[in-house]
């Protein structure tokens, strides 16, 4: 790679007037601009030394590669004059001139506070789903399942307990996760949320069969109510508790603030969540259900066609995370016998067949091999209910096909709203998502999604196919170049294919710490998901250790620790990345025992971490393992699944 010429392209598409800062990270150049629309895009997307862009919270971010991008980071400061600055003040200086309205803000914090919940609440509500198979009555004749068969009512009565736990506890879920969002004790959030959603007071005001007991306290009677299910009024009740805790941590002192400060807290915040929190917020949780339900009655099927069309735009924006919240008060509004049930689920389906189906057209429209490959597999993801690798990899890249997509999307939304389609479950937004539908919608949602992938199939290639003709006519005219040059090389003598033939050696690189395997799509960070730097596989860890997973040389050892960048003795780059974004921690909670040009062995300690640290500051610590030169191999899998141990065979290279 020119390192010169890769950052002159890059200032040249971005602009030098335009730059206000930069920094980088393990793979991928971070700028603040002062204008994203100035920036040429075409410029990038063709740019064979870029793997792609994004922007996020304030930053325009162009995705190198580890190994290549300090070089061209440094470039980029000596062409353009800009003083070096770390990631953090970069995310500051982005900050300054990124400034998010109350709302926005609000509704990043719900998603912060929502995503570390969210495999509960989806396993939950995929019980609930299965449940619902066993319970509904029309799905397989005028009775239900149990009524037709009550010897298997033991695993309805068993499923109901598994689902309704995650649901019934929410407080207790919403307690950690905002606790850890806000900085305060997770065991103290969860506390509070067991007091919002005790079973004294479930059994208490169920006998009373009244919505609140009578509490007298010295005359004056406070009527307390039961929270479960509840969203809204278990957040606001963990955030005033937050503040409650700090305060008296800054105030008291030593053994007296270890006794008192969690006793005075939860006294504190106990009585203001019975006395005032729950009440108010209980009623916000009301109004908000009940204005949704509004809005979908009032605006029926025209307001889920523009939801359609706009709801993977969302997604790009990350906001989509906060939706959980809004199902979950529908749902638990529908359970009350006064709700529609969950159209957002039923929106965000229609949104991934279409983009599935936009990404499949790319498949039927390139020539180009590497897209192939990654179109159908990305489309395979966003039929089970993961769109980014498709919106990311293939269908942005090519800029029409994410549009095209949303006409199928606001179509078949809008006709899944006149036929008043929905979900009584959260669930996998996808083909899987059926179980999580209404028994009596099931034939209307599966219309539905082929309406979707349907016309944004056809739209899609219709449009690449006469519109952008030339776009695959120069894959095409590449793609026969490069069968010439094969075949040529092919036709070379004997004993040189027989030489680069011993160039081709498989090798299994083994797991670098240990932990539970996790899909790379899964990941939240849309440079790893979406493939771009390379196929591979995540590892949430359960150890602090990282371990080289090669023999071979250390080609990169950021100062950060927070990522390496190997090479083994046969050729296979391999870049570890601890955490998401931990860039920014700047070092605090790395150590790193490793030097660049070191020669490692397998089983070397190439440095460690602490999951404590990176939690605290709010990150992921989901550590990736990406063979970064994925290209120079026919094949690349990880053999890994479930949990972990440091030296267990995780990927195949061959």
């Amino acid at each position: 790679m020119d390192y010169a010429k890769v950052a002159s392209d890059v200032i040249t598409a971005v602009g030098k007037d335009n730059l206000v800062a930069g920094a980088h990270c393990a793979t991928r150049l971070r700028l603040v601009l002062k204008d994203d629309d100035k920036v040429d895009q075409a410029a990038l997307d063709n740019n064979p030394d870029v793997k792609g862009t994004f922007k996020m919270d304030g930053q325009y971010q162009v995705i190198i590669g580890a190994g290549d991008v300090n070089h061209v980071y440094a470039e980029l400061i000596n062409q353009t004059g800009l003083k070096e600055v770390s990631t953090d003040e970069v995310k500051q200086i982005a900050a300054q001139g990124h400034k998010q309205n109350p709302i926005m803000a609000f509704i990043k914090i719900l998603s912060e506070i929502f995503v570390p919940i969210i495999p509960a609440l989806v396993a939950g509500g995929l019980l609930m789903a299965v449940n619902n198979i066993f319970k509904s009555e029309g799905l397989f004749g005028s009775q239900s399942l149990i009524a037709q068969y009550p010897q298997i009512s033991g695993i309805s009565d068993m499923l109901t307990v598994l689902a309704d736990a995650p649901f019934i506890y929410m407080p207790v879920l919403l307690g950690i996760s905002t606790a850890k969002r806000f900085g305060g004790n997770q065991y103290l959030g969860a506390a509070l949320g067991l007091m919002m959603s005790s079973q004294e007071l479930q059994e208490a005001v169920a006998k009373a069969a009244k919505f609140s007991l009578d509490w007298n306290f010295f005359g004056w009677h406070l009527h307390a109510a039961q929270y479960t299910s509840q969203v809204i009024p278990a957040i606001i009740a963990v955030w005033v508790m937050c503040h409650i805790e700090k305060w008296f941590h800054k105030h008291l002192h030593s053994a007296v603030d270890f006794t008192f400060t969690p006793l005075l807290t939860m006294i504190i915040s106990g009585f203001l969540t019975f006395a005032l929190i729950g009440p108010v917020f209980g009623q916000v949780s009301d109004w908000v259900a009940n204005g949704l339900v509004w809005l979908y009655d009032t605006l029926g099927f025209l307001g889920m066609g523009i939801f359609g069309a706009i709801y993977t735009p969302i997604v790009v924006t990350g906001l989509h995370q906060s939706f959980p919240a809004f199902e979950t008060i529908l749902l638990n509004s529908y359970k009350a016998g006064h709700g529609s049930g969950d159209f957002i689920f039923v929106v965000a389906s229609m949104a991934n067949m279409a983009q599935a189906a936009a990404a499949f057209a790319i498949f039927f429209l390139t020539k180009n091999s590497k897209t192939k490959g990654l179109s159908s597999s990305a489309g395979v993801s966003a039929l089970l209910g993961i769109t980014e690798p498709a919106v990311f990899g293939v269908n942005l890249k090519y800029r029409f096909p994410f549009f095209t997509a949303l006409i199928g999307s606001a179509i078949a939304a809008a006709i899944a709203g006149a036929l008043r389609v929905i979900a009584v479950s959260l669930g996998s937004a996808g083909v899987l998502g059926l179980i999580s539908i209404k028994p009596q919608s099931i034939p209307f949602y599966l219309i539905c999604e082929v309406i979707s992938f349907a016309i944004a199939f056809a739209i899609t290639y219709y449009y690449g196919k006469t519109k952008e003709a030339k776009v695959f006519e120069a894959e095409a005219a590449v793609a026969a170049a490069e069968a010439e040059a094969e075949s040529q090389a092919q036709e070379a003598p004997a004993e040189q294919a027989q030489e680069e033939e011993k160039k081709v050696v498989a090798e299994t690189i083994v797991a670098p710490l240990d932990g539970q395997t996790v899909d790379l799509e899964k990941v939240n960070d849309p440079v790893f998901s979406s493939g771009a730097m390379g196929k591979g596989i995540a590892v949430k860890p359960s150890g602090n250790t990282v371990l080289s997973p090669v023999d071979g040389v250390v080609q990169i050892a950021f100062e950060t620790g927070h990522a390496y960048g190997l090479k083994s003795k046969e050729g296979v780059e391999v870049l570890i990345h601890i955490g998401i974004d931990t860039v920014s921690l700047d070092g605090k909670g790395f150590e790193q025992k490793v030097a660049a040009n070191q020669e490692v062995k397998k089983g070397d300690v190439l440095g460690t971490f602490d999951s404590a640290t990176i939690k605290e500051a709010g990150l992921d610590d989901t550590t990736m393992v990406i063979v970064t030169n994925t290209a120079d191999y026919a094949e690349v899998s990880p053999v890994a699944s479930g949990a972990v141990k440091a030296g267990d065979d995780l990927i195949e290279v061959k």
